[in-house]
């Protein structure tokens, strides 16, 4: 079942050549096996790509939240692209410690 959330997700792909993308995104809807989301730029299908998305909720009322999660890119055009999600965990709010930042 997909529910339809809207919230901000930073991305990081590995196409199979050339040099990792990353960016900044709003989510359209989510499942424990897809995601859907708004991006600027067409990514590459096939590419790996890890993403972290602002949780709506916080842990005990105060600690923010993210939802890690991998996958691989199914669908891409201008504007949007959709993710098989393989891996995801919800932890504590990670921006402090990601190997990269998307760019703005």
């Amino acid at each position: 079942m997909r529910y339809t959330l809207a919230f901000p997700i930073r991305y990081r792909v590995v196409p199979r050549n050339g040099p990792p993308l990353t960016g900044r995104g709003t989510t359209c809807d989510i499942s424990s096996a897809g995601l859907s989301f708004l991006c600027r730029e067409a990514l590459p299908m096939g590419s790996h790509i890890e993403m972290v998305a602002q949780w709506p909720a916080n842990a005990d009322g105060r600690c923010p939240l993210d939802l890690k999660m991998t996958g691989f890119v199914v669908r891409s055009n201008q504007g949007s692209a959709a993710v098989r999600v393989t891996s995801h965990k919800l932890c504590a709010d990670t921006s402090a410690t990601l190997s990269y930042r998307a760019s703005a």
